[in-house]
């Protein structure tokens, strides 16, 4: 059973990769001067890098969880979102309101991917 992780921490691992399957860390965005557009964008570059690293791909994610502090910037980040996704591969997502650990993030994204 081998598990590799990367980007090891002292607090977590950027990625996880065990029996085929990506786990990634909850992605933000590291300018948090940019308004929900923005830090969509980047936080979607950062899953594109790390699915990458490990041999995946956006059309190979499993599910994907969003955080947002505020559900009102739901449509925005929905348009970045649907740009990003491939049709006829788009993961089971859930999309939820919470407080985030830095006020300043407007976004948070969790993703399973397969290898």
């Amino acid at each position: 059973m081998t598990i590799q992780r990367f980007h090891v921490a002292k607090r977590l691992s950027e990625m996880v990769v065990h029996h085929g399957t990506v786990y990634l860390a909850g992605q933000v965005a590291s300018d948090m001067t940019k308004d929900i557009i923005g830090q969509t964008e980047e936080v979607l570059a950062s899953i594109d890098r790390l699915l990458g690293e490990a041999g995946s791909d956006k059309t190979k994610i499993l599910s994907a969880q969003i955080f947002l502090p505020d559900m009102g910037d739901f449509a925005a980040m929905n348009s970045v979102w649907e740009r990003w996704v491939v049709p006829g591969h788009t993961p089971a997502r859930a999309t939820i309101e919470a407080k985030l650990a830095n006020p300043a993030y407007r976004i948070e994204v969790l993703v399973v991917a397969a290898a």
